[in-house]
This record gives structure tokens, sequence and C-alpha cells, in this order.
């Protein structure tokens, strides 16, 4: 049985919904969008990708693009309440000059990293329906992740110091969205 917050409100009749992350705009500053499809009583396809191609001041580089289409089980009705979430990742990035003190993040500080990245990982997540248009996600995922790097002397620098790949194990999808529901 679906406990409902609000009694009265249920999402049964959505089949798509639009949706932005609110997490990534505060964090990284990205434009980012999702589509998430009705594919059954328990099923949906959520496409999502999100991409930052602001010029920052010197010698500060953030650039990226990534996507994260993700099939979600739902435990009550689609749209409504708990999700359990497949996932793969994909994407370009060019970082570098940011003072980022958590673990491998030093890196970036003295040196400018590019290359593409991919993987795949599971989630979990709840969406709280707000009004008969409107819900709120948040999710958390882990998994893996592979990069393909190459490795600059500094973020301004074209002198190419190492290249390799690097295989990440860890939080790989972490969501606060805001949906606009579609019947």
């Amino acid at each position: 049985m679906c406990l409902l917050l609000v009694a009265s409100l249920t999402a049964s009749g959505q089949k798509v919904g639009l949706k932005t992350n609110l997490a990534n705009w505060a964090l990284m500053g990205s434009p980012n969008a999702a589509l998430e499809m009705r594919l059954g009583d328990k099923w949906t396809l959520d496409l999502g990708g999100a991409m930052n191609l602001w010029k920052f001041e010197e010698p500060k580089e953030l650039r990226y693009w990534g996507v994260q289409p993700e099939f979600r089980y739902w435990f009550c009705e689609t749209f409504n309440g708990a999700f359990l979430g497949l996932h793969g990742h994909g994407g370009q990035y060019n970082i570098g000059a940011w003072d980022i003190p958590l673990g491998r993040l030093t890196a970036f500080k003295d040196h400018r990293y590019e290359g593409n990245f991919y993987g795949a990982g599971l989630s979990l997540g709840y969406q709280w329906v707000l009004s008969p248009r409107w819900n709120l996600e948040t999710s958390l995922g882990g998994g893996w992740a592979r990069t393909d790097y190459r490795k600059y002397e500094c973020a301004t620098c074209g002198v190419q110091l190492d290249e390799d790949k690097y295989d990440y194990f860890g939080v790989t999808r972490a969501t606060i969205s805001l949906i606009y529901l579609i019947k």
C-alpha cells in the first residue's frame, strides 16, 4: 500500500515530466534538463543531460557536457513515492585550477585535466506530489565511472604531462529536482 503525504493528490495519470536538477544549478551553475516518460504502471525512463560552457576568470577552467539516462522502477505508482533506478552516464570534460580539498579532486588545483567518461550505477529516490502539475524529487546513486584523461601542466598551458585511465567507484548521481508534469 502506498502512503501519500497529500491524500487528495496522486500522479497516476501522468505520462511525462520535464525537470531540472536544482542541485546542479546551485553547485555548478550548469544548465540541465531531463524528460521522464512513463513506460508502464511501475516503470519510467528518465533522459537527462547537463552542460557547462561558461568562461571563468583565468586561470580557472570548468567545461563539460554529460548525459545520464535512467530506467526507474516505482514501488508505489509512477511519479509518486519511492523508486529504484539503473542509470548510465557519459560525457566530456575540461577542468583545471579549482581548489577542491576533497580526495582526488585536490589534483585540479595545480593541473588541468580533459577527457571523457562513461559508466553505470544504481540509485534510490523519492518524488513528492506538490500539486497536480508539480513534483519535487531527491535521489542519490552510486556506481562506477571510467575516465580516459590527459593531464596538462596548468589550466591555461598546452603542455601535456600524462595520459591515462582511471576507474572511479562512488557517488554517480545526486538530484534535487523540480518537475513539471504533463498529462
